[in-house]
């Protein structure tokens, strides 16, 4: 797994953070939840592309995400400079495509964890396409259970208005970061090869993400959604 470039992370808690905040005044609750040191899982529901931006902004120790790994190869001069951006600031990216792969994307997340750091997760796998909550993938159960780390459920609000479908220039919205309190799943401990409690561990978090955002929650998954002809993607509409 490529590092992080500390100079980058400088760049974005010095220079970027305080424009942002400036600029977009992100409110939290709930921050007396986040623990100050140890290894962290924030689970958080997924509205947009800066859901990424935002929750590092607002958090006082750097936070790795396991983002698509989509990101990471687009080709192209953007496309190789988005790629060194997210190696560089510490971004794994994960393989949903199954098997081996899948199985080297989760334990990248488990290094992170082992190493006392904070890691970011979407259970849902990809943005909502609606703005609604979609199913949550088992693979956030798998990681829990086994890196013993402390569960976080967060809510993203209002991410998905700065940059509405078919926009280019953002859009100046005030957004939130709501932070859930630490969920405990040591009474599954040693199941983590139970697909029935995995996915009951994920159902419970994804209950916790609903409860935080308010969002109503759909059980499928949103990549089937985002799949389907003529489907658009959340913010097509102010």
């Amino acid at each position: 797994m490529r590092r992080s470039r500390p100079w980058l992370y400088w760049i974005l808690k010095v220079v970027v953070a305080p424009f942002l905040t400036s600029v977009f005044r992100p409110w939290t609750r709930g921050f007396e939840n986040v623990p100050e040191s140890g290894p962290v899982i924030f689970a958080s529901n997924h509205l947009s592309f800066v859901d990424s931006v935002f929750l590092p902004v607002v958090l006082d120790r750097h936070v790795t995400f396991l983002a698509k790994s989509d990101y990471f190869t687009k080709p192209g001069p953007f496309g190789w400079l988005q790629k060194e951006l997210f190696f560089g600031l510490g971004q794994v990216p994960i393989d949903r495509s199954g098997g081996k792969a899948s199985e080297a994307s989760l334990n990248s997340g488990l290094g992170v964890l082992a190493e006392g750091r904070q890691l970011g997760i979407y259970p849902e796998g990809t943005r909502s396409p609606d703005g609604r909550l979609y199913r949550g993938r088992t693979g956030v159960a798998r990681i829990v259970l086994e890196s013993g780390a402390r569960v976080i459920p967060v809510a993203m609000v209002d991410t998905q208005k700065i940059q509405p479908l078919g926009t280019r220039i953002p859009k100046v919205r005030r957004v939130g970061v709501v932070f859930g309190e630490p969920l405990d799943f040591s009474r599954f401990s040693g199941l983590e090869g139970d697909r029935f409690v995995l996915r009951s561990i994920t159902d419970e978090i994804m209950y916790e993400i609903s409860r935080l955002s308010g969002q109503e929650y759909v059980d499928v998954y949103a990549s089937s959604v985002r799949a389907r002809p003529g489907a658009q993607s959340v913010g097509a509409t102010p």
